[in-house]
């Protein structure tokens, strides 16, 4: 390993604690390297006033970083692998999937113990599309507000009234140590978490194959088998991260099993299925399962979404 590793990673307190366990992991398994964090202003870390899927959903939170690793600014990367497009440029590569945090969507309140027990016409707050539709179909009496900025501000603004809850990722939460702030989980019935929600992603130039090989250790196969259907199936449907497209994959033994979703704006369409198959066939499963909801008229709901992104 060599002695000296630069980890680009976006400046937010999550992606800071996220590249920072990762430091911690390689300086303990190689005591003679020292690691540092290379932080870098993502577009869409700038444009904090306006919906995500309104600038454009892929790579907002990824390309300045990629560009760092392209150039040789940085020798590695770390995403929250929801964040990642399913194409990389072709001289990277995703390559090291530690090991998945808790993926399901938190419900956080002040007042109230789960989505069923807010009142109607309760104001709840997230920026997701895929949150968005999911809950329109849940509680359609909700008012649903786009809730933007780091996790301390969208905290805060919930804790001043602005908001009855809103919805983060549980695993950040986790991360953070903020696990009780989480009032309540979303079961993947209710909402079914985003294209490789809880996990973290490693991307490294093509060419260093002796980082890849001296990071295998943090790298968790039934983790990366999942995710990798999960984008197999998000690569097929050619969406961005800002779309109304939902994806989880279990597996048991070498039993996969994905779960995937397709969602009007509305919420007043959900398209879902469900498929298993042997996990050496995951990608292969994660595009069979894209086709058959673009064949259910998932399609004409997604021509919709990114009209709707354009106009």
């Amino acid at each position: 390993m060599r002695k000296i590793l630069r980890i680009g990673t976006r400046a937010s307190m999550l992606a800071v604690t996220q590249s920072t366990w990762v430091k911690n992991q390689i300086e303990q398994q190689y005591p003679d390297t020292t690691v540092e964090l290379v932080k870098i202003l993502t577009k869409g870390d700038k444009i904090l006033d306006v919906p995500l899927a309104k600038v454009g959903g892929k790579g907002l939170f990824v390309k300045e970083i990629e560009d760092a690793l392209l150039d040789g600014r940085v020798d590695l990367a770390v995403h929250s692998m929801k964040d990642v497009p399913a194409e990389v440029p072709e001289s990277l590569q995703v390559a090291i999937i530690p090991k998945r945090e808790i993926p399901q969507d938190a419900f956080v309140s002040v007042n109230y113990k789960d989505v069923d027990a807010l009142p109607q016409g309760a104001v709840i707050g997230t920026s997701s599309l895929r949150r968005k539709s999911q809950l329109a179909c849940l509680r359609p009496d909700l008012e649903i507000r786009d809730l933007r900025g780091n996790l301390d501000t969208r905290l805060r603004k919930l804790d001043e009234g602005e908001y009855d809850a809103i919805i983060l990722a549980g695993a950040g939460l986790n991360r953070l140590g903020m696990q009780k702030r989480i009032t309540a989980l979303f079961t993947s019935e209710q909402m079914l978490p985003a294209i490789g929600q809880g996990s973290l992603g490693i991307e490294l130039r093509m060419a260093d194959t002796e980082l890849l090989d001296g990071l295998q250790f943090l790298h968790h196969r039934d983790t990366a088998v999942t995710v990798s259907a999960e984008r197999a199936f998000l690569l097929r449907l050619e969406g961005g991260c800002q779309v109304p497209i939902g994806g989880f994959a279990t597996i048991d033994n070498d039993t996969i099993t994905l779960t995937g979703l397709i969602a009007s704006l509305d919420g007043k369409t959900i398209l879902r299925e469900q498929l298993s198959g042997m996990a050496s066939d995951a990608e292969k499963i994660g595009v069979t399962l894209a086709e058959t909801l673009l064949d259910r008229g998932g399609k004409a709901i997604l021509d919709e979404v990114y009209k709707n992104e354009i106009s």
